[in-house]
């Protein structure tokens, strides 16, 4: 099985994705949280004027939420979220050991890879090419094999077993907890950033495995809301720091859209947002949570986000979701789930040697995290989503078309909201975020 390092250069001028995907629906998460009545569209348009999207890079949702039942527990929640199972191992690259999921110190590790080859190979180390049996044994394999390439020196994996607690992430903690997430909330390809960021854009990657290598040209979530008059911004951490640049002639036309982060603090203070937001985190300046960057400067610059809106006049109608675009090459024990090919397009550009597929799976489970004064408190969902679920949601408030079979089959989204009683009117105090916590590359834990 090759294994192919991760483009860097390609970051900015790779597609991200506003796209809708949906595997088959799983049963609707009702552990955890307040009540209320059951949301409706309607309540969605006469609620909501604001839809705010921000995904941090490459983390899996074990490998960061996988001990929230014991947060939760202590602070008078259920044990509703299925985290790490207590036998949760992989053998390492050599296949001389078995190794244990275990607690990280270094809030910094060497880059596990999650394209297209190593991703099958996480779901199944032994043949690959078989995504209906799931033992989900290759995450340390792949992440041998990487450092291995690059000369690194975790040469047996140990780092994709790794995961946090809220002693690292206590902001993160804190508001999956007090607001909303879901243990059923997937990446909509299994491969890597690239192709992802393009599903997040328009639904789908158009064929794309890989990085692309020439201009999108599907529709994309911000041309239809152009079209349909529908205000919308990027805010850009980074200068040129887009994946809306993917889509080109698009992105030269609008670049009045796309502008420095600087004015999203602006117009949330001055009540000002657009009506759906994309937030483009730090990629080039380690903001962004991307491994070998620290877990904690990254959260903290999310916190950074996310922290002026709930102070300002723009939180009483905004819905702030927080996510990732992919798992990273990290573990986690649930499988991918089964997704409605988006557009018919099968992938392009696998490389001899790769697995087959369709874009009829999903990637693994990402954190989520659902932020809005209409969010239910305390909620879990565990209905089977990917990413594009968010732009299903954006499409049904603003009265827009789906842009591909893929987001047109995922869940609305409305189960996590309480329209009717406004639990976090006033919102809740979060923690700080340090960002103190050792942070080095040569040695686990």
């Amino acid at each position: 099985m090759p294994i192919r390092r991760k483009s860097w250069t390609s970051f900015v001028g790779s597609a991200l994705l506003l796209a809708a995907a949906i595997f088959l629906p799983g049963c609707r998460g009702l552990n955890g949280g307040t009540g209320g009545t059951v949301a409706t569209t309607a309540d969605l348009k006469s609620s909501v004027n604001h839809v705010v999207i921000m995904l941090q890079e490459n983390r899996s949702f074990d490998h960061y939420f996988g001990k929230l039942n014991d947060y939760r527990l202590r602070n008078g929640l259920g044990a509703d979220v299925d985290g790490l199972p207590a036998n949760a191992s992989n053998r390492n690259y050599s296949n001389t050991a078995t190794i244990n999921a275990y607690h990280l110190t270094t809030t910094c590790t060497e880059n596990p890879s999650p394209s297209w080859d190593e991703t099958h190979a996480d779901i199944n180390r032994s043949s690959p090419g078989n995504t209906t049996v799931t033992p989900m044994d290759g995450f340390a394999f792949t992440a041998g094999t990487y450092s291995r390439a690059n000369g690194g020196t975790d040469v047996e994996g140990v780092r994709a077993m790794g995961y946090y607690t809220d002693n690292e992430l206590p902001y993160y903690y804190f508001m999956a907890s007090q607001f909303a997430t879901s243990d059923r909330f997937f990446s909509p390809a299994p491969t890597r950033t690239q192709p992802n960021r393009l599903y997040l854009l328009s639904a789908t990657s158009a064929g794309h495995a890989y990085p692309p290598t020439t201009e999108a040209t599907q529709t994309n979530i911000f041309a239809l809301l152009q079209n349909a008059g529908v205000s919308w911004k990027v805010y850009v951490t980074d200068p040129g720091g887009t994946y809306l640049n993917n889509f080109t002639t698009f992105a030269n036309a609008h670049q009045a859209n796309i502008v420095p982060v600087s004015q999203y603090f602006t117009d949330v203070q001055a009540g000002t947002l657009p009506s759906v937001a994309l937030i483009e985190s730090g990629y080039e300046s380690g903001r962004d949570e991307h491994a070998p960057g620290s877990v904690q400067v990254g959260a903290a610059y999310a916190a950074s986000i996310i922290n002026p809106l709930m102070a300002s006049p723009s939180w009483k109608d905004t819905i702030f979701f927080l996510s990732f675009d992919e798992g990273g090459g990290y573990y986690d024990h649930v499988p991918p789930v089964p997704a409605v090919q988006p557009d018919g397009i099968a992938p392009t550009d696998l490389q001899p040697g790769d697995p087959a597929g369709d874009f009829t799976i999903t990637g693994f489970r990402i954190p989520l995290i659902v932020i809005s004064p209409f969010t239910r408190k305390g909620f879990v969902s565990h209905t089977n989503a990917d990413y594009t679920a968010m732009l299903k949601l954006i499409e049904q408030r603003f009265n827009l078309p789906n842009l591909t079979k893929r987001d047109a089959a995922q869940p609305d989204m409305l189960e996590y909201f309480d329209f009717s009683g406004a639990p976090w009117a006033t919102p809740p105090s979060p923690p700080a975020q340090p960002t103190n916590a050792p942070c080095y590359l040569d040695h686990l834990p």
